[in-house]
């Protein structure tokens, strides 16, 4: 999820977990536990662009990681303390926070290294968004309420509610697969499987897509807290043939395994993008939940031999698009036919 999300989940675990009188002490060394996993980020390549995408959210956020973490994370607030606490007093909310950051990213729908070195599978299970101000505001209220009082009582009882609160996201998530297991069967398509995301900023609407032949469909489903959902169809599109697309645009082998690469970070679900030419994109993501227009592809347009393919971002909204995303949020009739 987002840095202060992070931070926030990792310093009122802390302290939930501590004693009355070192809550500001656990609050730091959680917090920069919740947050250091992200320096994966500076793992990256001026000639590989592809390699951050590799290994954000790889070892630092596995399980296996975590003691060795919690021991950075510590050695961190010990010198950021200027020594004032002893180092032993922080390896546990260190630990504690460094441990919640890979479980939570694992909440949303990014997919996280969570079982590395046993696996290399990306665990995702799709229960939140990566921005969500209702949960982060439960965080922050806990963490700002313990440190004010220096006792644990108030962080537990708001991490309790963030907890109830990520129940609800599964609830909803799970009601959002229901509907649209029905109207798949309506359609009389039958999947192999199905994904529903969250969008982004909350558990009301979500992306839902699927592989069907040659073709990737998506839709927009709404469900709102108390009433029926609706899934507005979206489109499809083809689903990117690898072999055809490296001999159009004459890839060399290590383009290719380029090609591939992306194809493991996407889990398959690629297209050529319909806006760019020689741009392959990742079907599971758009500012628009009904969208085929994704947000990140990757550029083989135009390389040397020997040069590897250019990472994009197609992360600028419009404002229709805005529109758009809130008149699905809302409910409103906007000229596009929900289907259920």
């Amino acid at each position: 999820m987002d840095p202060l999300t992070q931070v926030a989940l990792g310093a009122v675990a802390a302290q939930a977990i501590s004693g009355a009188g070192g809550q500001r002490r656990a609050a730091l060394a959680g917090g920069l536990g919740g947050l250091m996993p992200d320096a994966d980020v500076f793992i990256r390549s001026t000639s590989d662009p592809l390699l951050f995408l590799e290994y954000h959210r790889h070892f630092t956020h596995a399980l296996a990681f975590v003691p060795l973490g919690g021991v950075i994370a510590a050695v961190a607030t010990w010198i950021l303390g200027r020594r004032r606490w002893s180092l032993a007093s922080l390896v546990l909310p260190a630990t504690v926070g460094w441990s919640t950051h890979g479980l939570l990213d694992a909440c949303t729908s990014y997919g996280t290294h969570l079982l590395w070195p046993f696996t290399n599978a990306r665990v995702a299970w799709n229960v939140i968004s990566i921005v969500d101000p209702i949960f982060t505001v439960l965080l922050l209220l806990g963490v700002w309420r313990a440190f004010n009082r220096n006792i644990p009582a108030p962080s537990r009882r708001w991490l309790c509610a963030a907890a109830v609160y990520l129940g609800l996201c599964s609830l909803q998530v799970a009601r959002a697969r229901a509907v649209y297991t029905e109207v798949l069967a309506a359609r009389g398509h039958a999947p192999a499987a199905f994904e529903v995301r969250p969008s982004l900023g909350n558990n009301i609407l979500y992306r839902a897509f699927y592989a069907l032949g040659d073709e990737l469909h998506v839709d927009a489903i709404r469900v709102p807290w108390t009433g029926g959902g609706t899934v507005t169809a979206g489109g499809a599109h083809p689903i990117l043939d690898e072999a055809s697309f490296a001999r159009r645009y004459d890839l060399d082998a290590l383009q290719r395994e380029d090609l591939e690469r992306f194809r493991f970070f996407s889990a398959g679900f690629l297209i050529e993008d319909p806006r760019f030419a020689g741009v392959v994109s990742d079907f599971r993501y758009a500012a628009v939940p009904d969208s085929v227009a994704p947000l990140w592809g990757v550029d083989f347009a135009r390389l040397n031999p020997g040069e590897h393919a250019r990472y994009r971002t197609f992360n600028r909204v419009a404002p229709q698009q805005r529109e758009r995303f809130m008149n699905l949020l809302f409910g409103r009739a906007d000229g596009h036919g929900t289907v259920r």
